[in-house]
């Protein structure tokens, strides 16, 4: 099974640039992506080892098989996630 996570928080610029782009992939793929603000939910910082917002994991089958620290560009974050469909 495929799970896409964004890690955002509030106020932060890079996360409202990434989430366009998100939802032009969701859009795009058909999928949907589960937005987490790690501040509020502080046990996915340790089980993720979250450093920075914002963050985007593919995970497939539980296991993070790609992540994307900053902001990532359309085409390479749909180009990701298309491995894993």
């Amino acid at each position: 099974m495929l799970k896409v996570i964004s890690f955002f928080q509030e106020g932060c610029m890079a996360c409202e640039e990434q989430d366009p782009i998100n939802r032009e992939v969701e859009a795009a793929l058909r999928i949907r992506f589960e937005t987490i603000n790690p501040l509020k939910e502080r046990s996915y910082i340790d089980t993720y080892l979250l450093q920075v917002t914002p963050t985007l994991l593919i995970i497939q089958d539980g296991q993070v098989v790609e992540r994307f620290e900053g902001v990532v560009h359309r085409e390479q974050l749909e180009e990701a996630i298309r491995r894993y469909l």
